[in-house]
């Protein structure tokens, strides 16, 4: 593990730029099928192709049962909002998008295909996307700006007949909620009884506030935080917001029952948990905020690729479980614990829409995951190394599929969970003999 104060940035970015050029991207399209002959051509195309294709013209649905679709999902990118990097064009994003694919490949066996478009009004995008359904199984919506991302995903989602999915929402909502369950317990508290401030009210913080409503939060008992201050009724700027970001006003309105008003400091006093999406740090949260919170805090400093404050700093200031978004700390809240189990079983029960009921079951499904394996104020949610949580959290989305009657297949829990685990490690087990057999070639160093 690395200091505090060191990002290490500067090791992985001189490596990621000479294996980049030296691998020239990090996905390809492999075969699936056997080709001993020039003449199976004439199975996998012409003229045995037709058949299957006049089959799928009768129900378009067998699309999923013939072709790769019941394993792809497109993501697509404007480019708006890139890492931490803002605004850098749908060309740049894409590295980006092939390291996305590579995780939905390596951790829940799915065929991710990167699609930045050179496309920004929020109309012609979902234009983009509608058009891309007959091509893909799900969409995962990546790297959008706020509030257009609102937009484009409550949009898509109501119209399209596939899984919509934004991560930079509904991921890091799953993976906060998961984490909060268990820190809670593990500090003795209820959801509905915390007080919880959420600093930030940028996508992140916006999706993980209703997902909290639906699993149980008191909306009265949480203080959304901005660049401006504490989110209330009574604030200048809430008549342009109800204009500009109504999914923001919305929340603004209907948290914060005691009506604070002020800066983050005032927020912070007598607080149970924070949860800080907001700028990369050090310093962007000061220890002596933290001793406003309730004994036995809890803080979430999500930023990357630096915490909003160093794990130490809270601790020191009263903090007993901190996370951040860093694999070199403990606890790290990251979406991909989330999206390759959720689209694994998205895809395996072929469900037509994953909505927050159910993205709340995958929230504690992780945290009941973590708990079977001894929490403590190190270990409140599983890491990416904890290979089986994928397949569980795919079983969980399908077999809710199936209760929410989304889902194209029904099959029960269990056989959701070992199909999951047989594509999952047939998968790992693909890759890991193309690199033994030296078809993936070793990194540079």
């Amino acid at each position: 593990m690395r200091n505090e104060g060191e990002s290490g940035g500067e090791i992985y970015n001189d490596l990621a730029l000479k294996n980049s050029k030296y691998f020239q991207g990090k996905i390809q399209t492999l075969p699936k099928v056997p080709i001993t002959s020039l003449d199976d051509f004439s199975i996998w195309y012409t003229p045995g192709v037709a058949a299957v294709s006049n089959k799928i013209a009768q129900d378009k649905d067998l699309s999923f049962e013939m072709t790769w679709r019941w394993n792809t999902v497109a993501i697509i990118t404007d480019g708006t909002r890139v890492l931490g990097l803002g605004n850098i064009g749908p060309e740049a994003s894409l590295p980006v998008m092939e390291g996305k694919a590579l995780i939905f490949k390596y951790l829940g066996g799915v065929d991710a295909i990167p699609v930045p478009i050179n496309v920004h009004e929020k109309e012609k995008m979902v234009e983009v996307a509608r058009a891309l359904e007959p091509a893909f199984g799900g969409i995962n919506l990546e790297d959008i700006e706020s509030p257009k991302c609102f937009y484009l995903l409550e949009t898509l989602r109501e119209s399209m007949n596939i899984p919509v999915w934004h991560d930079d929402q509904l991921g890091t909502a799953g993976a906060t909620l998961a984490g909060a369950f268990n820190a809670l317990k593990i500090t003795g508290r209820t959801p509905k009884d915390s007080k919880i401030v959420f600093f930030g009210s940028g996508a992140a913080n916006v999706a993980t506030v209703k997902l909290f409503k639906a699993a149980g939060f008191d909306l009265n008992n949480i203080i959304m935080v901005d660049s401006k201050g504490i989110l209330h009724p009574e604030r200048e700027d809430m008549d342009n917001l109800m204009i500009t970001n109504p999914w923001k006003y919305e929340l603004g309105i209907q948290t914060n029952a005691e009506r604070r008003k002020g800066n983050i400091e005032n927020a912070l006093e007598g607080a149970d948990l924070l949860v800080a999406a907001s700028h990369p740090g050090p310093g962007v949260i000061k220890g002596e905020w933290i001793r406003k919170m309730n004994k036995r805090a809890i803080v979430f400093a999500l930023a990357n690729p630096v915490p909003e404050i160093w794990p130490s700093e809270a601790k020191e200031n009263g903090a007993e479980i901190v996370a951040t978004g860093r694999s070199d700390f403990p606890n790290q809240v990251n979406n991909s614990l989330v999206f390759p189990g959720v689209f694994r079983g998205a895809l395996d029960s072929r469900t037509r829409k994953i909505n927050e009921d159910m993205i709340v079951k995958a929230s504690q499904e992780l945290a009941n995951f973590a708990a079977e394996r001894g929490l403590n104020s190190n270990y409140i949610i599983p890491t990416m190394e904890d290979w089986e949580v994928f397949p569980r959290v795919a079983a969980t989305i399908a077999d809710s599929a199936v209760k929410e009657n989304f889902a194209r297949i029904k099959l029960s829990k269990n056989e959701f969970l070992e199909r999951a685990r047989e594509i999952i490690s047939k998968n790992r087990m693909m890759i890991e003999k193309l690199m033994k057999d030296e078809l993936i070639e070793v990194m540079v160093k």
